[in-house]
Formats: structure tokens, C-alpha cells, sequence
């Protein structure tokens, strides 16, 4: 079962101001956002939506004004450009794991299911959580648990998975956290969900996907057109946040000679839009859900 798309009504709410208009729905998972979208537009209007997980394909809408896209949400500028699509008037994604992804326990994505380690979104590419834990070396593991997961105890982590493996392979979830069963009660539950982020953002290149995708949504998208972003977690918001505020994920902009630097998008509020109480209790996965919306400049 796919989630209930969170953010519903604000974030197409945000997204779609122009009924004949064309949007992206780079994140298409179960089609909720995309039906709701659809339900906005005239018959002039139409809709992308994008999904690199064959499983989502199932989910397709038949419908003349939507297009499913079997791709990763880094190919947005060129698939847009193979429909004789140059600019849009929006785009949405709803980033992270589904919950579909999460159910299905042989994908390897849950904390709480012993799989094998895989965490693909993409089943159909080589790399996946069980190279990454086996063949990586000691400092390239320190590094993405530090970085991807922000564990201050990632040199030691790393150095017991390496030890560990010249014994035996580490195969499965289930095996991978026998190595940390040393783990207080109190703080399993936040280590683990950290620990599998950090593989999982590795093995799908999460925020260097992210990146390309926000700077090519930029460029297809018209002037006034809008960047609707939900994110889970401090890693993706970051980006997001910075990259509305100046189009620049690191570094300073030029600024003229009155100390004023050329925006890439309006902000419609500033602050993150947040679930309210009642849709974090109907649905448990919007709890770190955090909005942010662009209009281009």
C-alpha cells in the first residue's frame, strides 16, 4: 500500500495557479498528489509525473492530460524536453521513501523487517546497501554515516562493520544490526532509522539527485512558475531551503554594489509549512514532513 500523500491540499493548494497549465509531479509513488493536481486543471491542462520504481507504474491514471514518466526525477529537463516540453508552470515533489517501499520487506528498507540488504529505489541499478556495507572501505563508511546520517559515533561504526566482514559477509538487515546490539534501549530506535538513512541516501545518491533536480526545475520553469518541495529530514530541507533562497546550494551570490544579490525565487512564506496535529495522527510519516514553496523570479 502507498502512503497518503502528505501535505495534500497545501502543497497543490501552492502548485497550481493556472488551470490550463502544465505541471511535474516528480515524485509519483501511489498518485495521490498527482489526482489532486489533476483535479485543478481544465482539459487544457496537463501533467508529468515521474517515478523510477517499476512498482509505482501500477498506479498509472488513465487519463488523456497525464503522462507517467518511468525515470528518476534527475532526467526532469531532458524527458520534459522528449514531450516537446520546454517550460512548465509547476513542480511538486514529495521526497523520500514511500511507505509502500518501507512494507515491502524484501526491498530492505525498513528497520524493523530482516532483509536482504538491497534499499534500491531503482531495483534495476548495481548498487545497493549490501555492496555498500561490504566493499566500501573504513573511511568512505565513516564518512556518509557522518555526513548522511549524523552519527558522531560513525569512525567506530564503520571500523566494526570492516572487522566483522573479513569473517563473514554482512547479508542482511537483521545482520547488520546484530553488530550494534550494544545499542541502549532508549536510543535504538533513532540509530537505526540514522544508520539506514545514511546507506540509503548513499545508495540512491539521494541529495546529489535532489540537487539536479532543483536546478533543473529551475530552468523549466516559466517566470512566476512554482517549486513546491516536501522534505524529511534536516539533510534535504537544508538544500531546499537554501537553494530557494539564492539558487545556490553552497558558496555566496554576487551581490551589487548595494549588497543586494539577484533571487531565484519569492518566497510565499518563510518558514516551513509543517503538518498539522490531526494529519500527523491519521498518518505517522507526515510527522517530519516540512514545506517549502518557490516562485521563480
Amino acid at each position: 500500500m502507498y502512503h497518503n500523500p502528505v501535505l495534500l491540499k497545501q502543497s497543490v493548494d501552492d502548485l497550481v495557479t493556472n488551470p490550463d497549465g502544465i505541471y511535474v509531479d516528480c515524485t509519483f509513488g501511489g498518485g495521490g498528489h498527482s489526482r489532486e493536481i489533476l483535479s485543478r486543471l481544465s482539459d487544457k491542462g496537463k501533467l508529468f509525473s515521474f517515478d523510477q520504481d517499476l512498482d509505482a507504474l501500477k498506479n498509472t491514471i488513465d487519463d488523456p492530460r497525464f503522462t507517467l514518466v518511468n525515470q528518476n526525477f534527475r532526467f526532469l529537463e531532458n524527458s520534459l524536453l522528449m514531450y516537446g516540453i520546454p517550460q512548465v508552470d509547476g513542480v511538486l515533489a514529495d521526497l523520500g521513501v514511500s511507505s509502500h517501499q518501507f512494507d515491502e520487506a524484501d526491498r530492505g528498507f525498513s528497520t524493523r523487517s530482516n532483509a536482504p540488504l538491497d534499499m534500491r529505489m531503482n531495483v534495476m541499478q548495481n548498487l545497493d546497501a549490501k555492496r555498500v556495507i561490504n566493499e566500501y572501505g573504513e573511511e568512505e563508511l565513516a564518512d556518509l554515516f557522518y555526513h548522511y546520517g549524523e552519527l558522531r559515533e560513525a569512525r567506530k561504526l564503520a571500523r566494526e562493520i570492516v572487522h566483522h566482514r573479513k569473517t563473514k559477509s554482512i547479508e542482511t538487515t537483521e545482520d547488520l544490526k546484530k553488530l550494534f546490539s550494544y545499542i541502549p534501549p532508549h536510543k535504538v530506535n533513532k540509530f537505526y532509522a540514522q544508520l539506514f538513512q545514511a546507506i540509503r541516501i548513499e545508495v540512491n545518491q539521494e541529495l546529489e539527485v535532489l540537487k539536479e533536480m532543483l536546478v533543473q526545475a529551475y530552468n523549466v520553469l516559466k517566470p512566476e512558475g512554482r517549486l513546491v518541495v516536501i522534505s524529511y529530514h534536516s539533510l534535504e530541507d537544508r538544500l531546499v531551503k537554501r537553494f530557494l533562497k539564492n539558487g545556490m546550494f553552497e558558496g555566496e551570490p554576487e551581490r551589487d554594489i548595494y549588497g543586494n544579490y539577484k533571487k531565484a525565487f519569492e518566497l510565499i512564506k518563510s518558514k516551513a509549512i509543517i503538518p498539522d496535529d490531526k494529519e500527523i495522527e491519521e498518518n505517522s510519516r507526515a510527522r517530519s514532513a516540512k514545506m517549502r514553496t518557490g516562485i521563480k523570479v
